[in-house]
Protein backbone atom coordinates (compact mmCIF):
# COMPACT_ATOMS: atom_id res chain seq x y z
CA UNK A 1 0.00 0.00 0.00
CA UNK A 2 1.39 3.51 -1.05
CA UNK A 3 1.07 6.21 -3.60
CA UNK A 4 -0.66 4.57 -6.98
CA UNK A 5 -1.39 1.91 -5.03
CA UNK A 6 -4.73 -0.01 -5.64
CA UNK A 7 -5.85 1.37 -1.88
CA UNK A 8 -5.08 4.63 -2.64
CA UNK A 9 -6.51 4.76 -6.08
CA UNK A 10 -9.98 3.58 -4.68
CA UNK A 11 -10.14 6.13 -1.66
CA UNK A 12 -9.51 8.82 -4.29
CA UNK A 13 -12.07 7.55 -6.66
CA UNK A 14 -14.59 6.96 -4.49
CA UNK A 15 -14.63 3.56 -5.13
CA UNK A 16 -13.44 1.66 -2.02
CA UNK A 17 -14.43 -2.62 -2.31
CA UNK A 18 -15.05 -4.85 0.49
CA UNK A 19 -12.24 -5.71 2.22
CA UNK A 20 -9.99 -7.84 4.74
CA UNK A 21 -6.79 -6.45 6.25
CA UNK A 22 -4.74 -8.95 7.54
CA UNK A 23 -1.33 -8.15 9.68
CA UNK A 24 -0.28 -8.48 13.13
CA UNK A 25 -1.47 -6.60 16.37
CA UNK A 26 -1.19 -2.91 16.35
CA UNK A 27 -0.06 -2.91 12.42
CA UNK A 28 -2.69 -0.10 11.88
CA UNK A 29 -5.77 -1.92 10.72
CA UNK A 30 -8.22 0.10 12.82
CA UNK A 31 -7.03 2.91 11.63
CA UNK A 32 -6.90 2.49 8.29
CA UNK A 33 -10.27 1.90 8.18
CA UNK A 34 -11.12 4.70 9.94
CA UNK A 35 -9.05 6.80 7.48
CA UNK A 36 -11.02 5.01 4.49
CA UNK A 37 -14.42 6.04 6.14
CA UNK A 38 -13.24 9.64 6.61
CA UNK A 39 -11.90 9.69 2.99
CA UNK A 40 -15.13 8.77 1.44
CA UNK A 41 -17.09 10.51 4.17
CA UNK A 42 -19.14 7.41 4.77
CA UNK A 43 -20.63 6.10 7.87
CA UNK A 44 -18.20 4.01 10.03
CA UNK A 45 -19.38 1.40 12.57
CA UNK A 46 -16.97 -0.67 14.13
CA UNK A 47 -18.13 -3.47 16.12
CA UNK A 48 -16.21 -6.49 17.51
CA UNK A 49 -16.41 -10.57 16.50
CA UNK A 50 -16.25 -11.41 19.73
CA UNK A 51 -18.98 -9.73 21.35
CA UNK A 52 -21.46 -8.62 18.62
CA UNK A 53 -24.15 -10.90 17.68
CA UNK A 54 -26.81 -11.64 14.46
CA UNK A 55 -29.40 -9.69 16.13
CA UNK A 56 -26.58 -6.50 16.00
CA UNK A 57 -25.28 -7.33 12.93
CA UNK A 58 -29.56 -7.06 11.36
CA UNK A 59 -30.17 -4.00 12.88
CA UNK A 60 -26.33 -2.27 11.22
CA UNK A 61 -27.36 -3.83 8.47
CA UNK A 62 -31.30 -2.54 7.81
CA UNK A 63 -30.28 1.05 8.92
CA UNK A 64 -27.60 1.42 6.51
CA UNK A 65 -29.96 0.24 3.61
CA UNK A 66 -32.01 3.17 4.64
CA UNK A 67 -29.38 5.79 4.82
CA UNK A 68 -28.04 4.44 0.81
CA UNK A 69 -31.94 4.06 -0.16
CA UNK A 70 -32.70 7.44 1.23
CA UNK A 71 -29.75 9.53 1.22
CA UNK A 72 -27.27 7.70 -1.03
CA UNK A 73 -24.69 7.58 1.85
CA UNK A 74 -22.64 4.54 2.34
CA UNK A 75 -21.73 2.36 5.22
CA UNK A 76 -18.46 1.01 6.41
CA UNK A 77 -18.76 -1.68 8.33
CA UNK A 78 -15.55 -2.36 10.05
CA UNK A 79 -15.20 -6.11 12.19
CA UNK A 80 -12.51 -6.58 13.85
CA UNK A 81 -11.44 -10.09 14.61
CA UNK A 82 -13.02 -11.03 12.07
CA UNK A 83 -11.96 -14.73 12.14
CA UNK A 84 -13.94 -14.50 15.16
CA UNK A 85 -17.58 -15.08 13.49
CA UNK A 86 -18.54 -18.41 12.71
CA UNK A 87 -20.12 -19.33 9.33
CA UNK A 88 -24.18 -18.60 10.52
CA UNK A 89 -22.27 -14.99 11.36
CA UNK A 90 -20.24 -14.47 8.14
CA UNK A 91 -23.52 -16.18 5.81
CA UNK A 92 -25.76 -12.93 7.43
CA UNK A 93 -23.33 -10.78 5.64
CA UNK A 94 -23.11 -12.66 2.69
CA UNK A 95 -26.11 -11.09 0.46
CA UNK A 96 -25.48 -7.43 1.77
CA UNK A 97 -21.49 -6.90 0.98
CA UNK A 98 -23.03 -8.32 -2.77
CA UNK A 99 -25.46 -5.97 -3.08
CA UNK A 100 -23.30 -3.17 -1.67
CA UNK A 101 -25.49 -2.60 0.99
CA UNK A 102 -22.38 -2.03 3.27
CA UNK A 103 -18.88 -2.07 2.60
CA UNK A 104 -17.18 -4.97 4.90
CA UNK A 105 -14.22 -4.32 5.98
CA UNK A 106 -12.71 -6.93 8.63
CA UNK A 107 -9.58 -7.22 10.45
CA UNK A 108 -7.83 -10.29 11.35
CA UNK A 109 -4.50 -11.64 12.88
CA UNK A 110 -5.10 -15.38 11.65
CA UNK A 111 -4.77 -16.30 7.79
CA UNK A 112 -8.63 -15.35 6.44
CA UNK A 113 -7.83 -18.51 3.91
CA UNK A 114 -8.60 -20.93 7.07
CA UNK A 115 -10.68 -18.46 9.11
CA UNK A 116 -13.34 -16.49 6.67
CA UNK A 117 -15.92 -18.38 4.11
CA UNK A 118 -14.89 -18.67 0.82
CA UNK A 119 -18.03 -17.05 -0.89
CA UNK A 120 -17.12 -13.91 1.26
CA UNK A 121 -13.96 -14.26 0.63
CA UNK A 122 -14.34 -14.01 -3.23
CA UNK A 123 -16.02 -11.05 -2.41
CA UNK A 124 -13.75 -9.09 -0.51
CA UNK A 125 -9.58 -7.82 -1.65
CA UNK A 126 -7.26 -9.11 1.33
CA UNK A 127 -4.83 -7.07 2.19
CA UNK A 128 -1.78 -8.06 4.08
CA UNK A 129 -0.39 -5.45 6.50
CA UNK A 130 3.40 -6.05 7.75
CA UNK A 131 5.05 -5.70 11.05
CA UNK A 132 5.48 -2.10 11.80
CA UNK A 133 9.52 -1.63 11.88
CA UNK A 134 11.21 0.42 14.97
CA UNK A 135 11.03 3.39 12.61
CA UNK A 136 7.69 3.41 12.08
CA UNK A 137 6.97 2.81 15.79
CA UNK A 138 9.27 6.33 16.47
CA UNK A 139 7.40 8.00 14.32
CA UNK A 140 4.34 7.24 15.75
CA UNK A 141 5.34 7.94 19.27
CA UNK A 142 7.58 11.08 18.45
CA UNK A 143 4.03 12.37 17.10
CA UNK A 144 1.86 11.35 19.70
CA UNK A 145 4.20 13.29 22.00
CA UNK A 146 4.29 16.06 19.98
CA UNK A 147 0.45 16.47 19.09
CA UNK A 148 -1.01 19.56 21.00
CA UNK A 149 -4.58 18.53 20.64
CA UNK A 150 -4.83 15.12 21.65
CA UNK A 151 -1.26 13.80 22.41
CA UNK A 152 1.08 14.24 25.47
CA UNK A 153 1.72 17.36 23.36
CA UNK A 154 -0.93 19.35 25.15
CA UNK A 155 0.33 18.05 28.91
CA UNK A 156 3.84 19.76 27.87
CA UNK A 157 5.40 15.99 28.82
CA UNK A 158 8.40 14.74 26.35
CA UNK A 159 10.26 11.47 26.23
CA UNK A 160 13.84 11.32 26.03
CA UNK A 161 16.20 9.51 23.40
CA UNK A 162 16.84 6.30 25.81
CA UNK A 163 13.42 6.21 26.75
CA UNK A 164 12.28 6.34 23.00
CA UNK A 165 14.44 3.97 22.07
CA UNK A 166 14.09 0.94 24.65
CA UNK A 167 10.01 1.66 23.64
CA UNK A 168 10.41 1.48 19.84
CA UNK A 169 12.81 -1.91 20.65
CA UNK A 170 10.53 -3.63 22.88
CA UNK A 171 6.89 -2.88 21.04
CA UNK A 172 8.08 -5.07 18.46
CA UNK A 173 5.86 -3.61 15.63
CA UNK A 174 2.91 -3.02 17.78
CA UNK A 175 1.82 0.21 17.68
CA UNK A 176 -0.74 -0.32 19.94
CA UNK A 177 1.49 -1.06 22.59
CA UNK A 178 3.91 1.42 22.15
CA UNK A 179 1.18 4.30 22.47
CA UNK A 180 -0.54 2.36 25.51
CA UNK A 181 2.49 1.99 27.14
CA UNK A 182 3.21 5.73 26.73
CA UNK A 183 0.13 6.68 27.64
CA UNK A 184 1.45 4.67 31.24
CA UNK A 185 4.25 5.98 31.54
CA UNK A 186 2.89 9.52 31.02
CA UNK A 187 1.64 9.06 34.30
CA UNK A 188 4.84 8.48 36.14
CA UNK A 189 6.53 11.90 35.08
CA UNK A 190 8.37 14.28 37.44
CA UNK A 191 8.78 18.01 37.70
CA UNK A 192 10.43 17.92 34.48
CA UNK A 193 7.89 16.34 32.64
CA UNK A 194 10.27 13.68 30.99
CA UNK A 195 9.37 10.31 30.13
CA UNK A 196 12.48 8.31 31.25
CA UNK A 197 13.97 4.70 30.34
CA UNK A 198 12.99 3.53 34.08
CA UNK A 199 9.11 5.05 33.57
CA UNK A 200 8.63 3.04 30.32
CA UNK A 201 10.20 -0.33 31.71
CA UNK A 202 7.84 0.53 34.88
CA UNK A 203 4.65 0.82 32.50
CA UNK A 204 5.32 -2.55 30.12
CA UNK A 205 5.49 -3.94 33.78
CA UNK A 206 2.70 -2.59 34.27
CA UNK A 207 0.91 -3.88 30.95
CA UNK A 208 2.48 -7.20 30.81
CA UNK A 209 0.17 -7.60 34.61
CA UNK A 210 -2.79 -8.59 31.56
CA UNK A 211 -3.42 -10.88 29.17
CA UNK A 212 -1.34 -10.34 26.08
CA UNK A 213 -1.32 -13.18 23.44
CA UNK A 214 1.89 -12.26 22.71
CA UNK A 215 3.98 -12.31 25.62
CA UNK A 216 5.15 -14.66 28.12
CA UNK A 217 2.10 -14.54 30.28
CA UNK A 218 -0.19 -15.85 27.38
CA UNK A 219 1.96 -19.49 27.86
CA UNK A 220 1.92 -19.23 31.31
CA UNK A 221 -1.25 -19.39 31.25
CA UNK A 222 -1.93 -22.07 28.90
CA UNK A 223 0.96 -24.07 30.82
CA UNK A 224 -1.35 -23.62 34.24
CA UNK A 225 -4.27 -24.30 32.44
CA UNK A 226 -3.14 -28.03 31.56
CA UNK A 227 -1.15 -28.87 34.52
CA UNK A 228 -4.57 -27.36 36.39
CA UNK A 229 -6.66 -30.25 34.61
CA UNK A 230 -3.61 -32.67 34.45
CA UNK A 231 -3.87 -32.73 38.69
CA UNK A 232 -7.94 -32.68 38.46
CA UNK A 233 -8.45 -29.62 39.75
CA UNK A 234 -11.40 -28.41 37.94
CA UNK A 235 -11.81 -24.98 39.70
CA UNK A 236 -8.42 -23.61 38.78
CA UNK A 237 -8.60 -24.92 35.39
CA UNK A 238 -11.97 -23.05 35.05
CA UNK A 239 -10.41 -20.00 36.62
CA UNK A 240 -7.39 -20.30 33.98
CA UNK A 241 -9.90 -20.58 31.23
CA UNK A 242 -11.87 -17.57 32.86
CA UNK A 243 -8.77 -15.49 32.11
CA UNK A 244 -7.85 -16.77 28.80
CA UNK A 245 -11.63 -16.18 27.30
CA UNK A 246 -11.10 -12.73 29.09
CA UNK A 247 -8.45 -12.15 28.02
CA UNK A 248 -9.68 -12.32 24.13
CA UNK A 249 -7.76 -15.62 23.52
CA UNK A 250 -8.89 -17.73 20.61
CA UNK A 251 -11.40 -20.23 21.90
CA UNK A 252 -10.17 -22.24 18.94
CA UNK A 253 -6.54 -22.60 20.56
CA UNK A 254 -7.77 -23.53 23.97
CA UNK A 255 -10.27 -26.28 21.85
CA UNK A 256 -7.60 -27.37 20.40
CA UNK A 257 -5.09 -27.61 22.90
CA UNK A 258 -8.01 -29.64 24.71
CA UNK A 259 -8.07 -31.95 22.34
CA UNK A 260 -4.35 -32.98 22.52
CA UNK A 261 -4.82 -33.35 26.26
CA UNK A 262 -7.67 -36.16 25.80
CA UNK A 263 -5.49 -38.22 24.50
CA UNK A 264 -2.31 -37.59 25.61
CA UNK A 265 -2.99 -36.82 29.59
CA UNK A 266 -6.21 -39.52 29.45
CA UNK A 267 -6.04 -41.52 26.34
CA UNK A 268 -7.49 -44.94 26.86
CA UNK A 269 -8.17 -44.46 30.93
CA UNK A 270 -11.89 -42.64 28.92
CA UNK A 271 -11.60 -43.17 25.59
CA UNK A 272 -14.69 -40.58 25.34
CA UNK A 273 -12.72 -38.15 26.43
CA UNK A 274 -11.20 -37.47 23.08
CA UNK A 275 -14.35 -37.91 21.04
CA UNK A 276 -16.14 -35.10 23.59
CA UNK A 277 -13.16 -32.68 23.07
CA UNK A 278 -13.09 -32.95 19.18
CA UNK A 279 -16.65 -32.23 19.60
CA UNK A 280 -15.81 -29.38 21.62
CA UNK A 281 -13.76 -28.13 19.13
CA UNK A 282 -15.96 -28.43 16.41
CA UNK A 283 -18.87 -26.79 18.33
CA UNK A 284 -16.73 -23.81 18.98
CA UNK A 285 -16.01 -23.32 15.56
CA UNK A 286 -19.63 -23.52 14.53
CA UNK A 287 -21.00 -21.01 17.81
CA UNK A 288 -18.28 -18.82 18.79
CA UNK A 289 -17.65 -16.65 21.66
CA UNK A 290 -19.25 -15.73 24.06
CA UNK A 291 -21.57 -18.74 23.85
CA UNK A 292 -18.55 -21.07 23.00
CA UNK A 293 -17.53 -20.28 26.42
CA UNK A 294 -20.16 -22.50 27.81
CA UNK A 295 -18.98 -25.13 25.85
CA UNK A 296 -15.53 -25.05 27.12
CA UNK A 297 -16.47 -24.87 30.34
CA UNK A 298 -18.79 -28.15 30.37
CA UNK A 299 -15.85 -30.22 29.10
CA UNK A 300 -12.65 -28.39 30.44
CA UNK A 301 -14.80 -29.65 33.68
CA UNK A 302 -15.33 -33.17 32.24
CA UNK A 303 -11.86 -33.79 31.31
CA UNK A 304 -10.37 -32.40 34.56
CA UNK A 305 -12.49 -34.85 36.33
CA UNK A 306 -11.59 -38.15 33.99
CA UNK A 307 -9.77 -40.51 35.00
CA UNK A 308 -5.82 -40.40 33.55
CA UNK A 309 -3.49 -42.28 31.77
CA UNK A 310 -0.46 -41.25 29.86
CA UNK A 311 0.07 -45.10 28.47
CA UNK A 312 -0.90 -44.03 24.76
CA UNK A 313 1.70 -41.25 25.35
CA UNK A 314 4.58 -43.06 26.41
CA UNK A 315 4.50 -45.88 24.04
CA UNK A 316 4.67 -43.89 21.14
CA UNK A 317 7.60 -41.95 22.88
CA UNK A 318 9.47 -45.34 23.53
CA UNK A 319 8.80 -46.49 19.54
CA UNK A 320 9.53 -43.67 18.06
CA UNK A 321 12.87 -43.24 20.21
CA UNK A 322 13.57 -46.64 19.09
CA UNK A 323 12.82 -46.12 15.31
CA UNK A 324 14.82 -42.72 15.26
CA UNK A 325 18.30 -44.28 17.32
CA UNK A 326 17.81 -47.90 17.17
CA UNK A 327 18.78 -50.69 14.33
CA UNK A 328 15.63 -51.11 11.64
CA UNK A 329 15.43 -54.92 11.27
CA UNK A 330 13.31 -55.59 8.32
CA UNK A 331 9.72 -56.43 8.72
CA UNK A 332 9.04 -60.48 9.12
CA UNK A 333 8.35 -61.99 5.83
CA UNK A 334 4.97 -63.26 6.97
CA UNK A 335 3.42 -59.55 7.87
CA UNK A 336 4.91 -58.35 4.47
CA UNK A 337 2.24 -57.48 1.35
CA UNK A 338 2.68 -60.45 -1.18
CA UNK A 339 1.15 -58.86 -4.89
CA UNK A 340 3.03 -60.58 -7.07
CA UNK A 341 3.78 -64.37 -7.77
CA UNK A 342 7.44 -63.88 -7.33
CA UNK A 343 6.36 -62.51 -3.84
CA UNK A 344 4.97 -65.38 -2.82
CA UNK A 345 7.65 -67.77 -4.33
CA UNK A 346 10.19 -66.02 -1.89
CA UNK A 347 7.79 -66.36 0.99
CA UNK A 348 6.04 -62.50 1.63
CA UNK A 349 2.93 -63.34 3.58
CA UNK A 350 3.62 -67.02 3.82
CA UNK A 351 2.28 -68.47 7.44
CA UNK A 352 0.56 -64.89 8.09
CA UNK A 353 -2.77 -65.62 9.83
CA UNK A 354 -5.16 -63.18 8.83
CA UNK A 355 -7.82 -63.11 11.48
CA UNK A 356 -6.12 -64.54 14.59
CA UNK A 357 -8.68 -63.58 16.84
CA UNK A 358 -11.28 -65.78 14.81
CA UNK A 359 -8.92 -68.14 13.14
CA UNK A 360 -6.41 -68.75 15.79
CA UNK A 361 -7.10 -67.85 19.50
CA UNK A 362 -3.51 -69.82 20.23
CA UNK A 363 -1.66 -67.76 17.66
CA UNK A 364 0.37 -65.70 20.44
CA UNK A 365 3.62 -67.35 19.09
CA UNK A 366 3.41 -65.28 15.85
CA UNK A 367 5.95 -62.64 15.67
CA UNK A 368 5.00 -59.40 14.53
CA UNK A 369 8.07 -57.01 15.57
CA UNK A 370 10.89 -56.97 14.23
CA UNK A 371 13.45 -59.55 15.01
CA UNK A 372 15.30 -57.23 17.36
CA UNK A 373 12.47 -56.11 19.00
CA UNK A 374 11.16 -59.39 19.73
CA UNK A 375 9.60 -59.26 23.49
CA UNK A 376 9.65 -55.38 23.41
CA UNK A 377 6.76 -54.09 25.02
CA UNK A 378 5.46 -50.01 24.46
CA UNK A 379 2.65 -49.91 25.57
CA UNK A 380 0.56 -50.96 29.16
CA UNK A 381 -2.97 -51.07 29.00
CA UNK A 382 -4.62 -48.59 32.06
CA UNK A 383 -7.33 -51.52 32.07
CA UNK A 384 -5.37 -53.99 32.79
CA UNK A 385 -3.73 -52.59 35.87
Amino acid sequence: MGTGKLLERSIAEDKIFSAIFWGPPGSGKTTLAEIIAAETQSDYIHISAVASNVAEMKKIIAEADEKLRLYGRKTILFIDEIHRFNKAQQDVLLPHVERGTITLIGATTENPSFEVIGPLLSRSRVLTLNQLSEADIKTILRNAVKDKEKGLGSLGIKIDADALETLASASSGDARFALTTLEIAADFVGRDKTIKKTMIVEAMQRKMSYYDKKADYHYDTISAFIKSMRAGKTDAALHYLARMIEGGEDPIFIARRMVIFASEDIGNAQPSALVLATSCMQAVHMIGIPEASLILAQVVAYLSDAPKSIASTEAIGAALSDVKNGRLDPIPLHLRNAPTKLMKEIGYGKGHVRYPWRDDPNAGGQEYLPKNLVGKKYYESPKKK
